[in-house]
């Protein structure tokens, strides 16, 4: 956090006598990495077993309070998001073109992780054999998306966190506003108010993440070492490297060719929602900050409210297609199974239809699954990756973010809505400005704030 012995709203001569350190968030979060890293690897080499003890809670408790938020975050921001493209010119032509773009970049996505796969040879060289796996208790299904898309009652979806039956509840929910009209602006003004108060609520925890990376990053060096790597590592580089592939390759390509925009813009004012992504694996945990980063970047506040909330719970080109790719090559390598142009096209297919059908399950692992089972691949292969999965949510929830960032800056650019002046002259501001970009219209802020 800033140290800062000066109010940041005080008169800017009363800064020169005090003594003001502010440290940029990206630079917070990146400390608490090297911090992380280095107290895990003392608990684990010398035996400290308190240390250990506190890392474990320290990031338990932070995904834990991300958590907490997540279920009545995405229902009133898929409410109030629905609601609010009333107020966009073309709506219907808007959404289309989301999703489109989100089909798109998901399906280059897999290209890439395929090529990537093909490439590496990931099940080289690995120890691992089919007896090292073992099948996992959940599993994805196409029946999922049908059957398990309609709750059963309004309460559970929220307890057991299933997000596809949260998100089918708040897209009822918001056509049932608009339908209704004025009689429905009590009910309106409610979710915008509880949407409000969850986002100011969430930022207090984004706040820490610089102490919630470390006990992270600590407990997963104190629980699985660097000897694990071993078995996993090309596999592991295969990730890592497809993901760098579309987050930096890919991506600005797009916005270059496709948005006619400058790709560094894009990443100064993307990087925070990018960096806690990273650190929390959890994009739905890092959507205000996006959907923050992409009103930043020039993105009609109305359309970022509607398309970033969508793709938070639909968008995963890192989950759905990068690593499903990667991890079915290598599981077919374990278990010496031959893959053809037929199975490649399958994983294509999967990738970019069946990220909603997950949408309310465990991520990148009931996705693996639901490949695997498509393909007719052994289920007990998910086994295989469960204890390096950890590691590879961290660059795959930091894809999955930039492109949930990237398709609304590049819809609005194609569709003239942009700002582009926002968009030049953006630039990497301290995160705590989200409560007058998301919550709020614009404001002017202090100049160098800071963080704290």
């Amino acid at each position: 956090m800033s140290v800062n012995t000066a109010d940041p709203m005080s008169d800017k001569s009363g800064d020169k006598s005090g003594l003001r350190i502010s440290i940029p968030f990206w630079a917070q979060v990146l400390l608490g990495l090297v911090v992380g890293l280095v107290l895990g690897f003392v608990a684990r080499t010398y035996d400290v077993s308190w240390l250990a003890t506190a890392l474990d809670k320290v990031g338990g408790i932070f995904v834990q309070l991300l958590k907490l938020a997540v279920a009545p975050l995405v229902f009133f921001a898929i409410v109030v998001s629905i609601t609010n493209l009333r107020k966009v010119n073309n709506a219907a032509r808007l959404a289309g073109r989301t999703l489109l773009w989100f089909m798109i970049t998901s399906l280059i996505a897999v290209v890439i992780g395929l090529v990537v796969g093909l490439v590496s040879d990931p099940g080289a060289g690995s120890a691992l054999t089919p007896a090292d796996g073992a099948e996992p208790e959940r599993t994805g299904s196409w029946l999922d998306f049908l059957t398990g898309i309609v709750p059963t009652d309004v309460v559970t979806p929220f307890t057991e966190l299933n997000v596809l039956q949260i998100v089918f509840m708040a897209v009822v929910a918001g056509v049932a506003i608009l339908k209704a009209g004025s009689k429905a602006q009590p009910v309106l003004a409610l979710s915008e108010s509880v949407l409000e108060l969850l986002q100011k609520a969430l930022w207090w925890v984004i706040l820490l993440a610089p102490v919630g990376s470390a006990g992270l990053i600590g407990r997963a060096v104190v629980q699985y070492g660097w000897d694990l790597l071993g078995d996993y590592a090309t596999f592991t580089a295969g990730i890592y490297i497809g993901c760098a592939l579309v987050l930096f390759g890919v991506y600005p390509l797009l916005l270059a060719f496709a948005g006619r925009l400058n790709p560094l813009q894009f990443f100064k004012g993307a990087w925070p929602a990018i960096q806690l992504a990273f650190v929390s694996r959890s994009s739905v945990g890092t959507m205000p900050v996006t959907q923050q980063s992409a009103i930043r970047l020039g993105v009609p506040k109305d359309y970022a409210s509607f398309a970033v909330p969508f793709g938070a719970t639909t968008k995963m080109d890192g989950c759905a297609a990068i690593y499903p790719a990667i991890a079915a090559i290598f599981v077919a390598q374990i278990f010496d199974v031959r893959l053809g142009i037929k199975e490649y096209l399958l994983i294509a297919f999967v990738s970019v239809i069946g990220s909603a059908a997950t949408a309310g399950l465990t991520g990148a692992t009931v996705m693996l699954t639901l490949t695997l089972s498509t393909l007719g691949l052994p289920m007990e292969g998910v086994g295989l990756l469960l204890a390096i999965d950890p590691i590879l949510d961290m660059i795959r929830t930091a894809t999955n973010v930039a492109g949930q960032a990237l398709v609304p800056v590049l819809v609005s650019a194609r569709e003239q809505i942009l700002d582009r002046t926002k968009y030049d002259n953006v630039s990497i501001s301290p995160v705590g400005d989200v409560e007058t970009t998301v919550l709020g219209e614009p404001q002017p802020q202090p100049a160098a704030s800071g963080v704290g």
